[in-house]
This record gives structure tokens, C-alpha cells and sequence, in this order.
């Protein structure tokens, strides 16, 4: 992705969150230039990749197959002496038009919450014992507490308020409902760990190669200096 669209989708996806009158804590707020004065204090948001991230899923056409993300807060499976935390908090922001292509999680169990804007699209299907996708059996959904199954494929439709229970090794995609506008969901899941959790069905990447065209409005979860090392006196 270019810098310049990764900033847009940014300012957009702050534009969302202030229309659904949502405060984002204050380190979402850092300039790349007060990143580099924060030292160790600073160390879970690093260590946990809080923070900002926007994904193209390596296709090169954002607008098209892509999504604008905050994790709020996430424990550390690889660390938990560290970082005990059992549960993570995200909120994401699809635009119309825009597609998360199909993916399961072989850990983390997370509720998608509509949090405000149009209607979200989500197709689910069950995973085989190969991992591959189950284009038959009947899946099992739990939609704010009403639990029932739907044909392999279906698409479920989440207005503003609505959320799904979304469980390990079940299959799911996002898109927005035509006609309703961009999307601002919630998560709220076991710890996250976007780099080993996320199975793509075709496969693709999940975090983007930068062309630097422009400077840099936020930084993204993955690009965080190292912490400055202050003087003791």
C-alpha cells in the first residue's frame, strides 16, 4: 500500500469513530514523532501491537479488498507471565464497497458487534478436519444470545447493535450491505495474535509492503520504534 492511502483510510476510519461518539484511548493519538520519546512505560502497546492497522491483504487494491483496524487491548499467549490478559477489544471499520476475504481462527473465539453506521454482511461456513471449507453442513450461529443453525454459505446480516458469536475454526468474510453505508464494528475476543491465528481461504497476506510516497500521519501496530532508553541519574 502506498502511505497516502494507509493516512486516508486513517483519518477516515477517526472520522467514523467520532461520528459514533467513541473516545479512542490516548496512545491512538501519538505522532510518529512522539513515538520515538516513549520509553519502556510504553512496552505492552509495542509487545501486544495495539494500536493501529490498516490491511490491503497484500492485493493491491485497498478499496476493494481491505480494512481499517484499532486493537484497544490484547494479552500476550507467548507471554502470559508478562501479559496476563485473557481477552483482547478491536474495532474495526469496513467502508461500502469494500470485502475481508474468508478466514477462520484456530484459537480465538470473538464476538463482531455492529457499533454503528450501515449493515454488515458476514458469510460463515464450518471448517473440515483439513481445514478446507465445509460448502455442506449446517452451521451452528449464536446472534446476541439466540442460538440456531443456517445452510453452509449463508450470509448473515448484522444492523447497528446486532452482534455474532463467531467460534474457533468457523469460517467468515465481511462486506457491507449495499445501499446502507461504511461499517463500524466492535470485537471482543481471547487474546489476538493477527500474526499465527488467521487461516485465509484462498490464502493471502495480512499486513501490508509500504510505499513510502508521503510521511507517515499515525504509525501502524508493526512499525513502533523501540523504546527510548532514558538516562538514570
Amino acid at each position: 500500500m502506498k502511505r497516502s492511502e494507509i493516512n486516508r483510510a486513517l483519518r477516515e476510519m477517526e472520522a467514523m469513530i467520532a461520528a459514533c461518539r467513541i473516545a479512542l484511548p490516548p496512545f491512538c493519538h501519538f505522532t510518529p514523532e512522539e513515538w520515538r520519546e516513549k520509553g519502556h512505560e510504553y512496552d505492552e502497546i509495542r509487545d501486544n501491537m495495539l494500536g493501529w492497522d490498516i490491511t490491503d491483504y497484500g492485493l493491491g487494491d485497498f478499496d476493494r479488498v481491505g480494512f481499517s483496524l484499532i486493537t484497544l487491548r490484547n494479552g500476550n499467549l507467548s507471554r502470559p507471565d508478562a501479559y496476563p490478559k485473557p481477552y483482547a477489544e478491536k474495532l474495526l471499520y469496513l467502508k461500502e464497497g469494500q470485502y475481508s476475504p474468508m478466514h477462520f481462527h484456530w484459537y480465538k473465539m470473538e464476538d463482531i458487534i455492529n457499533r454503528g453506521g450501515g449493515n454488515v454482511l458476514i458469510r460463515v461456513y464450518n471448517s473440515l478436519k483439513n481445514e478446507e471449507i465445509d460448502c455442506e453442513g449446517e452451521v451452528p450461529v449464536t446472534l446476541d444470545g439466540r442460538s440456531f443453525t443456517v445452510p453452509a454459505g449463508t450470509q448473515l446480516r448484522l444492523c447497528p447493535g446486532e452482534s455474532i458469536c463467531v467460534r474457533p475454526r468457523m469460517y467468515h468474510d465481511f462486506t457491507v450491505e449495499e445501499g446502507t453505508g461504511s461499517v463500524l464494528l466492535g470485537e471482543v475476543s481471547q487474546c489476538n495474535d493477527d500474526n499465527t491465528d488467521n487461516r485465509f481461504h484462498p490464502p493471502v497476506g495480512r499486513f501490508p509492503a509500504i510505499e513510502e510516497d508521503e510521511a507517515p500521519y499515525r504509525l501502524l501496530c508493526s512499525e513502533y520504534p523501540p523504546a527510548l532508553e532514558k538516562l538514570v541519574r
